[in-house]
């Protein structure tokens, strides 16, 4: 049996990294009108005036990515979308405060 080889690749963004919405729908794969509709939705916020002037950080990228997945994968709509991402979001913020507490807990405990 021949075993297949996974490869997986992948770009690194930072904060001061920053898309226009042009680059933004080639990177996702996305047209414009869809961007367009994730930030009416709350999904994304850039910056800038207007989507001729917005700036998308990568955190905005991958949120747009994850949309897309819900959207084609699952079926989500626009307001699921921006509900489950969210909830994600809060989900996440749980998670710090949940491991920063364990070791300041532990500190406590050694004292």
């Amino acid at each position: 049996m021949a075993s297949r080889q996974l490869t997986l690749s992948g770009v690194v963004l930072n904060e001061t990294v920053h898309f226009s919405l042009g680059e933004v729908c080639q990177c996702c794969d996305v047209s414009a009108e869809y961007v367009v509709s994730l930030v009416d939705e709350g999904v994304v916020a850039p910056e800038g005036a207007g989507p001729e002037e917005w700036h998308f950080h990568g955190e905005h990228l991958r949120r747009v990515q994850v949309a897309v997945r819900l959207g084609e994968d699952l079926g989500v709509n626009l307001p699921g979308v921006a509900l489950a991402l969210e909830l994600l979001d809060e989900l996440e913020a749980l998670r710090r405060a949940e491991t920063n507490r364990i070791p300041r807990q532990r500190r406590e405990e050694s004292h």
